[in-house]
């Protein structure tokens, strides 16, 4: 039999905050959702991870999926190690995710496939890449509302500024 201390299991664990959190809303699920971003999306690379992202406010989505913001999904194949491993991964990017995901970016999808490295990487790194990511991500696509952004919708969606209907 074996005796444990109620708090030992603790230590050096700070409680949860609320106001970094990864709601439902911000999570890409629909595997239609991740083909599109993988076959319409632009990439960016890192060290221990590749970072795929697609500009929603361009492409044509269903309503459900229309909202403002990122939404982020992670995708961890068999090949990166047995069920343990992958589910580690999926954990501590889940974390990075939640502690540096902005609040206001651009409306698009992201989904971020890690590398085998991920596990040994130190998890300041994987935060760092994570950040980084993000901040290429907003960088490119720019803030919602932005005078770019009607150069990313395709014309044949684009209102006309002074169309008369006469």
């Amino acid at each position: 039999m074996t005796a444990s201390v109620p708090e030992a299991s603790n230590q050096g664990v700070e409680p949860r905050r609320a106001r970094a959190t990864f709601p439902s809303g911000a999570r890409l699920l629909r595997h239609a959702d991740f083909e599109r971003v993988y076959k319409q999306g632009k990439r960016h690379f890192s060290a221990s991870m590749t970072v795929f992202y697609l500009d929603r406010r361009g492409v044509d989505v269903q309503k459900a999926s229309a909202a403002l913001g990122m939404r982020i999904g992670f995708t961890v194949g068999r090949a990166l190690g047995g069920a343990v491993q992958r589910n580690r991964m999926k954990r501590r990017l889940r974390e990075a995710v939640r502690l540096t995901r902005p609040k206001a970016g651009p409306s698009a999808d992201v989904v971020i496939n890690p590398k085998k490295v991920l596990l040994t990487t130190s998890f300041d790194t994987v935060l760092n890449e994570v950040s980084k990511a993000f901040v290429v991500i907003e960088r490119k696509l720019g803030p919602p509302g932005s005078p770019d952004e009607m150069e990313r919708i395709p014309k044949a969606g684009r209102p006309e500024p002074n169309a008369d209907k006469s």
